[in-house]
């Protein structure tokens, strides 16, 4: 009696998506909190970006081709940017609908800011915070007045368009309930806290929305913002 040769068994489970990150990195606060959210499992690759890990040999070889973080490796599928790691991991299924919308009118929404945001709030915040905290941290030189005053002022003219313009008859920046774009935008008002300015001194709606977007987001939120509370020394509770 013949016997027929066993079939083959089931294909290995994939493996989570590997995730390389630093919390000190504006997007990858934004993308850790937006992981954590959409309960997806993901490795833990923390990359040290003040002991410089991100600039071997071996991690622009292996990792990322631009030395930067975030970025993921997923079951050998390399992608950096931290907007297109949103949209790719959306696209199989991985966010849900809530923080990324599928629906191209609702998602075209969110991404106007998404858009809006790289050049203009993103670019204004980072160059006042490696200004006014990194570079000093850095280099020990005191950046002059004059151009802080600069960078701030051209930070504000873009916290006056979130306060004024995205947030002006809407609980979160692109409609009525939180999604990405509130996360990404957070993570780089917040960064500023380090370099001693606090926003919601002088922006009263984008302090409330603040509010609204850490009590949706936490207790993740308050996770990935534990440096920047500890260097700041402004806490979520703490008083203006």
């Amino acid at each position: 009696m013949s016997t027929a040769a066993p079939g083959p068994g089931p294909a290995p489970a994939p493996s989570p998506v590997h995730y390389y990150y630093d919390l000190m990195s504006q997007p990858s606060r934004a993308l850790f909190i937006i992981f954590r959210l959409s309960g997806m499992p993901f490795q833990d690759c923390v990359v040290a970006l003040r002991n410089g890990e991100h600039l071997t040999d071996e991690y622009k070889t292996n990792i990322n081709r631009f030395q930067r973080v975030p970025c993921i490796n997923d079951n050998g599928y390399k992608l950096a940017e931290s907007v297109a790691i949103l949209r790719y991991l959306s696209a199989k299924g991985k966010i849900p609908e809530h923080l990324y919308p599928k629906y191209f009118v609702d998602q075209a929404r969110v991404d106007e800011f998404l858009e809006w945001q790289h050049m203009t709030l993103r670019i204004t915040c980072a160059l006042y915070f490696r200004t006014v905290w990194l570079e000093p941290l850095l280099t020990g030189r005191t950046p002059k007045e004059d151009k802080i005053e600069k960078l701030r002022m051209q930070m504000e003219l873009n916290l006056d368009v979130i306060e004024d313009v995205w947030l002006q008859n809407s609980d979160f920046v692109s409609g009525s309930t939180l999604t990405a774009a509130d996360i990404f935008a957070a993570c780089e008002i917040e960064q500023t806290r380090m370099a001693d300015y606090d926003v919601r001194i002088k922006y009263p709606k984008i302090r409330a929305w603040l509010k609204r977007v850490r009590q949706t987001c936490n207790p993740h939120y308050d996770v990935a913002h534990e440096f920047v509370y500890k260097i700041s020394g402004t806490g979520p509770q703490a008083k203006l």
